[in-house]
């Protein structure tokens, strides 16, 4: 908490992040209910979406993933699941929307993995891209 403290600006990209993969979660979620022909299909791709979504994220992307693997395939999933969010934005037929959420996206990963590696205190090397403290 002292770190949010000394760095506000840190802190509320973290808060919009969070809010950011909330929403994109949520996007999926609209986009599956309303996604093809019979109930059925709209429940399983209105709950398992964003279940997926939910899975890939916290095996590759989460900040304390069981699987971390380095920057790009982080960035991958990140694009998969947030880009995806913004896809199904424009799916359901909102493109500005869509777009403006892209940029928010691109703009908040960025300035995300920015801060999150000058973090003082943080090592510099492959643990900082890992977000891994341990000694080997």
């Amino acid at each position: 908490m002292a770190l949010f403290a000394e760095r506000p600006w840190f802190a509320a990209n973290e808060i919009l992040a969070f809010v950011v993969e909330l929403v994109a979660l949520a996007c999926l979620g609209w986009w599956g209910f309303t996604t093809g022909h019979g109930q059925l299909l709209h429940i399983l791709l209105g709950v398992g979406t964003p279940l997926s979504a939910i899975v890939l994220w916290s095996l590759f992307a989460a900040p304390k993933a069981r699987l971390r693997p380095g920057l790009p395939l982080v960035l991958l999933v990140k694009a998969v699941v947030l880009g995806g969010g913004a896809a199904a934005v424009y799916a359901v037929g909102h493109p500005v929307t869509a777009v403006v959420m892209a940029i928010v996206v691109v703009a908040n990963t960025a300035v995300a993995e920015t801060l999150r590696r000058s973090v003082p205190g943080r090592p510099a090397g492959p643990e900082a891209a890992t977000g891994s403290t341990e000694s080997g």
